[in-house]
Parts: structure tokens; sequence; C-alpha cells
């Protein structure tokens, strides 16, 4: 019986994908490929590089061993179905509005029209591959977020996302609620960091990998990190607390420095009464890809397949 299945993780300028292994639930590191891309490239462009290097990590297990593919996808996009809604505003891969990607996938790579090919939320992939194999595990009721770009996240109850009812923000997420001048996603994000750095300092450095290398002769830098993490364990504490979650995963591009709100941000949820555990993912962008490749399991779609919509 095949037992393995391909999960993709589609970034901003990168597509990442590996195998895993859904029966075991072992990610197989060594079968691991990632190609950088224009995403304002044409639509054969963006096709061609994404069904390329799925094909080198096919090629190593054989497809006549894998299962599926799963897709960790940035929204907006209709998951069931697989068509892109990306326009204007998202400010990449605009070329694929209303393109079937799973059609276009399995005719690249010479795929019968019955192969399994799923997508659901990169934030929900990240966390659903926590839940399997990483900071998550054994919880029955997390959260996850994910910092860059944007702000992600995704709430867990039984190892099944939840995107409805009074427990949790509309669809699930919280990047579109309100916070200071703006929303969240304009505060808890590389952006955010970058333009409160340049008020600070008087001057724009191009990301956070930057500004956290100054730390050590920029007294700024460990001012805007605490306030980030006292502002950011402010913002989730309500929906932690509605929500009842155990454990807080962090991911993203912004948690490689961790270490630099780690602390602030623990000492103002205790402050506020929250005893949650927060950790920082250290399977990073493996998270996306392991968890995405659990949609391609025919049981647990079953379950999560009536969420999708909603994403």
């Amino acid at each position: 019986m095949k037992h393995l299945a391909i999960g993709v993780d589609i970034g901003g300028t990168h597509v990442s994908c590996a195998a895993c292994d859904i029966q075991k639930q072992i990610y197989l590191a060594d079968t691991f490929q990632s190609s950088q891309l224009n995403n304002q490239g044409s639509v054969q462009e963006i096709i061609t590089i994404w069904a390329d290097t799925i094909q080198r990590t096919l090629a190593q297990i054989g497809t006549e061993n894998c299962l599926g593919i799963g897709f960790a996808m940035p929204g907006p996009f209709d998951y069931v179905n697989g068509i892109a809604l990306f326009q204007g505003n998202n400010k990449k891969y605009e070329a694929l509005y209303g393109v079937s990607i799973p059609h276009m996938i399995r005719q690249k790579l010479g795929l019968p029209d019955t192969f399994p090919i799923r997508f659901i939320n990169d934030a929900t992939a990240f966390a659903l591959g926590e839940d399997c194999l990483g900071e998550l595990k054994g919880s029955e009721r997390s959260l996850a977020i994910t910092l860059g770009t944007g702000f992600g996240s995704a709430f867990l109850s039984d190892h099944l996302p939840v995107v409805a009812g009074e427990e949790v923000p509309e669809f699930g997420c919280v990047w579109h609620l309100p916070f200071k001048d703006g929303n969240a996603d304009d505060y808890f994000s590389t952006r955010g960091l970058v333009g409160r750095y340049e008020q600070l300092s008087g001057e724009k450095l191009p990301g956070v990998k930057e500004i956290a290398m100054r730390v050590d002769q920029d007294p700024k830098v460990q001012e805007l990190f605490d306030d980030f993490g006292e502002q950011l364990a402010l913002f989730l504490h309500t929906w932690i607390t509605r929500f009842r979650a155990e454990k807080l995963v962090v991911g993203g591009s912004i948690a490689r420095n961790f270490h630099l709100f780690e602390k602030k941000m623990n000492e103002t949820l205790q402050s506020v009464g929250s005893l949650i555990q927060v950790e920082s993912s250290k399977l990073l962008e493996s998270a996306a890809m392991i968890g995405s490749a659990t949609l391609v399991d025919p049981s647990y779609y079953k379950k999560v397949e009536h969420q999708l919509p909603l994403m």
C-alpha cells in the first residue's frame, strides 16, 4: 500500500517540498527540494518551477509510491477546488488568478486526473505540522502563529483546525483584527518591525535579520523587540483565554529571533494571568510541508474538508 505523500510549501519567492511517510509520521528530510522564483512571472513560468521542484522529490521516492501531493498555500485561495484567487492587493502570483492548480500540476507531471492534489492555508499547514511532529504534539488545544511577511495563525482542537464559532475570530485567523492604528498584520510583521525601527533610529533596514544583527551595538533594537513581545502577548491573550489554548508555537522568519522577544512575551502573558506554554518552532519551514502532506491521508482529509471553504 502507498504511504508516502509530498508536502509543498508555497512562499512569496520560493517553493519547497519534501516527502513524508504519513503512515509512520516521518519527515523524509533527504527528499527536500527548493527553488527560487519570481512571483510576478507568467502562469507557465510559475507552474513550471513548482512542477520541476516537485518532480525532483517525486523522482527520489518513485511516483508509484506516492499517494498524493498536499500544498500549503497563502490566501486568498479556493482550497476546495485548488483555484488561485490572488489579485493586485497581494502583490504576488497575480498571473495565477482563476487558474486550476491541480489541472496544471497533473499536466506538467504527467499524472492521472484522479491523482490526489489537495490544498490548505499555509499557516494552518504549519500548525498541523507542529501538531504532528513538533512543539504542539500531544496537546489537545493549541494556537500556532507565523510571523514574517504577514501574520498567520491557526487554532487547533483535537488535531483539527477551528475556523468558526465563538472561541475563535472570524475565519480562525487574527491578522485582520484591529490593532493600534491599523490591523494586527500591520504591526506583527516584517514591515511593522522595519517601520518602527526606522521611527526609532531614523534608518530603514531591509529586514528583521539586519535589525537583529545590531542588538549588541544599538539599544533601540532590544527596545523594539521588547515592545514586540509585550504587544504580541497582550494582543493574543484574549484569544488564548477564549480558546483555552494549552500551547502556543511561534514560527515564520521572525521566529529565528525569538530569543530577543521571548522573555518579554512570557513575562507579559504571566502578568495577565495566562499560563500558556510558549515555544519557538524547531521545524520552521518543514512544518508546513509536514502539515500539507497529512491532507493526503483520506481519513484525515474527510475530517478537515468541510472547513476548507472557511479558510
